[in-house]
């Protein structure tokens, strides 16, 4: 073979190398284009059906929601089913979570967030919850809701502060979590900015709480327990989980968190001595009865042991006056099946006291420099009677008797002070207690003197007050 048909050989194998690689090139390029116009077609057919059945395309976590507020926004004549129905569940749901206390500021504006909540690492104010898309949760998917209340993240993915009780609201069914957040969605929008948390570095770095949680979280829901009745698990539930009992009632570690090993034995929260409410006799309330229970916190008042006041008046007023008689019942027998903590008090709360006989021993008498008795007589006993013995029996508005009562009988007088600085407002549907603030009124050595007073004639004497320290509660934010 010549050196020239080689070299010819090699070119045309060159030459039909590259149309085939050519024509491959045009296969696939054909292939896509067809690919795509099959895309874009099933995509035209779906737009297509879309327009023709009036759909719109639905997330599977907002479906619930969307049907329960639409059929709650319904005229009356036309709402059945499941949507308004979750709605009144959702609150009455609110209302045993106590939702509205820490997220309303002001009166008027609801759920608006702002209030400040003072913590010992700074102040956080809580968020805005209504419906607004733009500084409310009005964008909020469920999920989004459902991952906050569960796992104490927000839809940005930021960890959340457990002033905000997710350490409780974790054990709540997703049954009701979505029940509530259909509730708030049928809220008026508010639009309203609250202030940014004031925290010291480093606790304003969100992340660090994937440490705490760590060490003070345990994520996942409620599980009854098989051994013990339906009241009682859902005595458990309520307590463990929406009214977050634990977050006032127990004692906290070094981290803040909640030593679990003393849940509901007691804790000072900005001020106020949450008191035990396990069943121990003389510490706790183990010679409270079920209706002596439910009847404090349906109306603040258990009868001849104690009067709620502070935050206590608070969550009465807003919270558990609205729960039924039988939430009122199962918390009662929850409450008085748990494990007694013994704080080493020698008599119960309201086992103390006698009536007093001082304006008698006072008249004519000249009082030199602070005198306690004087003092209570001069602002205390119009309502609560000189004697101690309180003004209007036992009807819904009476001034509470000061004999057998659980804050002048308390191992310390915090409460005390407390209500004497701060007043009382409490309002269910039964009455509207008020009692005024003296903060503005009687000076730390005033407030000290009525305290002891109070403590050594109708409770616990051993339970005294200096001026310095009244003036360390006077400054606890509220």
């Amino acid at each position: 073979m010549k050196r020239s048909d080689r070299h010819g050989g090699n070119l045309d194998a060159t030459v039909f190398s590259a149309s085939r690689r050519a024509a491959l090139i045009a296969r696939r390029r054909v292939w896509k284009m067809a690919a795509l116009a099959a895309a874009f077609s099933l995509f035209a057919l779906y737009l297509a059906w879309l327009e023709a059945y009036d759909a719109e395309p639905r997330h599977t976590d907002e479906s619930p929601l969307g049907e329960a507020v639409a059929q709650a926004s319904a005229p009356a004549s036309g709402a059945s089913g499941l949507g308004p129905d979750l709605v009144r569940r959702g609150e009455y749901l609110a209302r045993a979570g106590d939702c509205i206390a820490c997220h309303t500021s002001d009166k008027g504006r609801p759920f608006a967030g702002g209030r400040a909540i003072s913590t010992p690492f700074g102040t956080i104010y809580t968020p805005n919850i209504t419906p607004d898309p733009d500084t409310g949760i009005g964008r909020w998917t469920d999920a989004d809701f459902m991952r906050a209340m569960h796992e104490g993240i927000g839809k940005e993915g930021q960890r959340l502060y457990p002033a905000f009780p997710y350490v409780e609201y974790t054990r709540v069914t997703g049954q009701d979590v979505q029940a509530i957040r259909a509730y708030l969605n049928t809220m008026v929008p508010v639009r309203y900015t609250p202030p940014s948390n004031d925290l010291r570095f480093p606790f304003n770095q969100r992340w660090l709480m994937v440490f705490w949680n760590l060490l003070n979280f345990d994520e996942g829901r409620f599980v009854p327990d098989p051994k013990q009745g339906a009241e009682w698990n859902r005595g458990a539930y309520l307590v463990e989980g929406l009214a977050h009992c634990e977050e006032c009632h127990t004692p906290r570690n070094f981290t803040q968190g909640l030593k679990t090993g003393e849940r509901l034995s007691g804790a000072i929260q900005a001020g106020w001595h949450a008191y035990n409410i396990t069943p121990h006799k003389t510490s706790g309330i183990g010679s409270w009865s079920d209706q002596d229970i439910a009847s404090y916190l349906s109306t603040g008042i258990a009868e001849g042991r104690a009067s709620a006041a502070g935050p206590m008046a608070d969550v009465v007023s807003n919270s558990t006056q609205y729960l039924n008689r039988a939430d009122l019942r199962s918390i009662a027998i929850y409450l008085r099946a748990l494990k007694p903590i013994d704080r080493g008090e020698a008599r119960a709360r309201a086992e103390w006291g006698s009536p007093a006989s001082d304006a008698v021993a006072l008249r004519g008498a000249r009082i030199e420099g602070v005198n306690g008795a004087q003092l209570f007589l001069a602002n205390c006993a119009s309502c609560h009677h000189w004697t101690g013995e309180g003004v209007g029996a036992s009807a819904p508005g009476a001034y509470p008797s000061l004999i057998h009562n659980s804050v002048a009988g308390a191992s310390d007088a915090n409460n005390l002070a407390m209500v004497i600085l701060h007043g009382v407002h409490r309002t269910t549907k039964d009455a509207d207690v008020l009692m005024p603030a003296f903060d503005r009124e009687l000076t730390d050595a005033q407030i000290a003197a009525v305290t002891n007073y109070v403590t050594k004639q109708f409770g616990n004497p051993r339970s005294t007050l200096s001026a310095e320290q009244v003036g360390r509660l006077r400054a606890v934010p509220q």
